[in-house]
């Protein structure tokens, strides 16, 4: 049975929640799940005999912005304020919806300061308990993060973020900034690795989609019907269209890099199977029995019990494959999250 959210919880020791990254980005361990037989023990530098010449490798070339300011009200008392997305982008780049943190004390007309050059106004509280701030400053936003911001760390994440977080919660091939959670299956990339790859014939291209804190929210309710997924802006650009076209050409396989560029070609994709360019929003739930009209193979890391991210991965493994092989990273003590090791769902044999 798979049609229950409870269907998907397993039980975690919180000893196997990596808190640190790997020494190496491609040092990770790397379970390889095919669609039949026996599981695999690998390591992520395996990626190279199990991707074939003509495959394709779809990767989701989000930013993760440095979104979390640390400041005090002006009675002196500490406050938290993590950036989510401008409102109005175009018109006014200083406001933004944001998390803030204590909630109850952080009301419209309260004032975080972070610096002598940097405060921040509560502007409203909108219906989720978010709210619109205003950044008074007058550097760039961006300017603002990287000069006093820290990488917002997921929930699970037991310490504040360092120096060196900057580099490792950030995939090498980053460039469009947006996300506040990064597409971790391409941390384990290394600009040697990817060298590697191309050298192998195997073409890559990039997506967009920002992901947003929703990723980390749980799923409330045991029905996924009553589950409304949170909506996440993507780009398709024409170049992965034609990349995708080409590898259809030569019988290649498309691999996604993580789920967010899962979701992302799945949304794009027509029913036929035609990926459509150009800007969009998804709120896509893909979970049993959906039929995967581009992704063929999967790389990703492991994630939270019953989330939809793990559903999204059991439509493409199946449902017992994905359960079986949790149950076996549990055993052999790998590394869970956001920087722990990851998954290979094989494609079908062709």
């Amino acid at each position: 049975m798979s049609d229950r959210v409870s269907d998907y919880a397993y039980e975690l020791p919180a000893g196997l929640i990596a808190q640190h990254p790997a020494a190496r980005r491609d040092d990770s361990r790397l379970l390889v799940i095919p669609r039949s037989g026996a599981l695999e023990h690998r390591g992520i530098p395996d990626l190279l005999d199990l991707l074939e010449p003509g495959d394709l490798l779809v990767v989701n070339e989000s930013r993760v912005l440095p979104a979390r300011l640390l400041g005090r009200k002006t009675t002196g008392a500490q406050a938290e304020i993590l950036l989510l997305s401008p409102t109005q982008p175009d018109r006014d780049p200083w406001v933004w919806e944001a998390l803030v943190r204590p909630g109850r004390k952080l009301r419209p007309g309260a004032v975080v300061v972070v610096s002598d050059d940097l405060r921040i106004e509560i502007l409203e509280v909108v219906p989720s308990g978010n709210r619109i701030v205003r950044l008074q400053t007058d550097l760039s936003v961006e300017e603002a993060m990287d000069r006093y911001g820290s990488m917002p760390l997921p929930p699970y994440i037991e310490r504040a973020a360092d120096a060196a977080d900057r580099e490792r919660y950030q995939t090498v091939y980053a460039r469009e900034s947006g996300s506040v959670a990064a597409p971790t299956a391409g941390l384990h990339f290394t600009g040697e690795l990817l060298d590697k790859l191309e050298q192998r014939g195997i073409e890559r291209a990039a997506v967009t989609l920002h992901v947003g804190i929703g990723t980390f929210r749980p799923v409330e309710v045991d029905d996924p019907v009553e589950h409304h997924m949170h909506r996440e802006r993507y780009h398709v650009p024409d170049a992965v269209v034609e990349a995708i076209e080409r590898t259809r050409a030569r019988s290649g396989r498309v691999w996604a890099v993580g789920t967010t560029a899962v979701r992302t070609l799945e949304a794009a994709a027509d029913p036929d199977g035609a990926v459509r360019p150009g800007w969009g929003d998804t709120d896509l739930f893909i979970r049993p029995p959906y039929d995967y009209r581009v992704v063929d193979g999967l790389l990703t890391n492991f994630h939270l019990p019953r989330s939809t991210l793990i559903m999204l991965v059991a439509a493409l493994a199946g449902y017992d494959r994905t359960m079986d092989a949790y149950a076996e990273a549990v055993r052999e003590r790998y590394r869970f999250y956001s920087y722990g090791d990851a998954m290979a769902v094989m494609p079908a044999p062709r």
